[in-house]
């Protein structure tokens, strides 16, 4: 399902016809999308509307009208908005269609777990109106995030962010992003957290959130590769900070990655990743090798000074006490070896 910084984007393929008015409206009266819609009082409001303003709340956005027209669109699983130059014909999922001189506005949404709703006034609807305050507004506070981590302390923190009364728009992607940033175990129970815990979890929740709709919901570009995002489904994709293979399980419902070298629980202990070496400095292994070769050169150069000296002894003593030549006896040395993991391809996402 399309979280917060996806649906601000999608919200802004309609951003061509704002200005325009609207002169014909195409609907499937049985959609499940439109379910509780009164779709003839729906197209007769909006034929000969213009499209003012639009704007996205968590999970869901609103399109203005002029006449106090209310649209709201959730996008579910499967929605998409696009506009495109009329003339234009319907499609098979195309479940409404606004069109204007130049352009059709299109929502279709194939599996319909989207939904329309539609209200005229000058007050915002009840249904844009009660979604929580924006992780970005004054009032998420750290103080209500412990209160209401306090009330849900035997659930699964994984499963409290997806709570949209408290944390809209966080959705799958966004709550293990968040988490593996705070360094918390998505199996903790939100009551085991500690005041330091819950600092970092809305000191991350908001980071997320705004960094996700500056690259994401302004041109849907790639999130970089220092995030968990890009790593989290690849095959042997492994934690961007530590290295350490991730891992995935289902946990509250969903599907969640984690890293065992940044997120524990309780009694466990960080996993390592394989040694290697770091760029630009040496990796144990090559200064024990270096350490071994530096002894190695030292032990020479004495047995080399002592065989010199045995040499000259030699020389002056007389013919029966003559010493053998010396041998130097070479040793075997094993090569130390580095253990490097493989190394997962930096996937688009």
């Amino acid at each position: 399902m399309p979280e917060l910084a996806e649906v601000e984007y999608l919200r802004k393929r309609w951003n061509p016809g704002i200005g325009e008015k609207i002169s014909h409206v195409s609907l499937r009266h049985a959609a499940r999308v439109l379910r509780g819609v009164d779709t003839a009082k729906l197209a007769h409001a909006l034929i000969g509307a213009t499209l003012e303003s639009s704007e996205a709340a968590a999970k869901q956005m609103v399109f203005r009208f002029s006449g106090e027209v209310w649209l709201g669109i959730h996008l579910g699983m499967t929605g998409e908005l696009k506009c495109v130059d009329v003339p234009y014909s319907s499609e098979k999922h195309d479940h409404l269609v606004l069109f204007t001189a130049k352009h059709a506005l299109v929502f279709e949404d194939p599996r319909m777990f989207g939904r329309v709703q539609f209200s005229q006034g000058a007050e915002s609807p009840a249904w844009w109106s009660s979604i929580a305050p924006a992780i970005s507004s004054e009032k998420f506070t750290v103080a209500s995030v412990a209160d209401f981590l306090r009330r849900r302390k035997k659930t699964v923190i994984k499963a409290v962010l997806l709570m949209q009364e408290k944390f809209p728009g966080i959705g799958n992607w966004m709550a293990d992003e968040i988490l593996w940033r705070a360094e918390i175990h998505p199996q903790r129970l939100a009551g085991s957290l500690n005041d330091e815990e819950i600092k970092a979890l809305h000191r991350e929740t908001r980071w997320v959130a705004r960094e996700a709709l500056r690259i994401v919901g302004k041109d849907f570009d790639d999130l970089p590769q220092s995030w968990l995002f890009p790593h989290r489904w690849q095959t042997g994709g492994t934690c961007p900070k530590t290295g350490v293979p991730l891992e995935r399980a289902e946990i509250g419902g969903r599907t969640t990655c984690w890293s065992p070298g940044r997120q524990i629980m309780p009694g466990e202990k960080r996993r390592v990743p394989a040694k290697r070496a770091v760029s630009g400095k040496p990796s144990i292994s090559t200064k024990r090798a270096a350490s071994i070769k530096s002894r190695s050169s030292e032990k020479k150069s004495a047995e080399g000074k002592s065989l010199s000296s045995a040499k000259k002894i030699s020389a002056n003593a007389t013919s029966e006490h003559s010493a053998h030549p010396a041998h130097a006896k070479k040793s075997t040395r094993s090569r130390l070896q580095r253990t490097i993991g493989p190394h997962a391809p930096h996937g688009r996402r």
